[in-house]
C-alpha cells in the first residue's frame, strides 16, 4: 500500500540556518531517499518552497497562502510503499526533520485508476 509522508517543519528555523546547515539536512534527505531506493519503497518524493509561494485556489478564487495560524508549514513530501501501516511509520522515524519537526503518515487510498 502506498503512504504519504507529510514533512511538517518550523520554517523560521530553516530560514535562519546557514548554507552548509542546510547543506547538511539535504545530505541527510539524499542518503534517506538512497535508503528508501535500496529497499524498493520510494515512490517519490519532493521538496516544497516556503509556505510564502503558496496560492489557495477556493470557489474558482486564487488567493495568497498559507492560511494555516502554525508555526509549522508543510516542507515537502515522499510517497512510499509500505507493506503495512507499522512498516510506514517506521520509515517515519527515520525521515529527517528540523528540531520540532514532525512527520505525518497517511495512507493513499487505491480506487484502481
Amino acid at each position: 500500500m502506498k503512504y504519504v509522508l507529510l514533512l511538517h517543519d518550523v520554517e523560521a528555523r530553516w530560514l535562519v540556518m546557514s548554507e552548509a546547515e542546510q547543506g547538511e539536512v539535504f545530505a541527510r534527505h539524499m542518503a534517506y531517499t538512497d535508503a528508501l531506493v535500496k529497499a524498493g519503497a520510494m515512490v517519490a518524493g519532493e521538496p516544497l518552497e516556503p509556505a510564502a509561494s503558496a496560492k489557495i485556489v477556493r470557489d474558482g478564487k486564487v488567493q495568497d497562502g498559507p492560511f494555516a495560524d502554525s508555526k509549522e508549514q508543510l516542507g515537502g513530501f515522499y510517497v512510499i510503499e509500505a507493506a503495512s501501516e507499522a512498516e510506514a511509520i517506521d520509515w517515519a522515524k527515520r525521515c529527517p526533520s528540523l528540531p520540532g519537526g514532525a512527520v505525518e503518515v497517511r495512507p493513499v487510498p487505491d480506487y484502481g485508476g
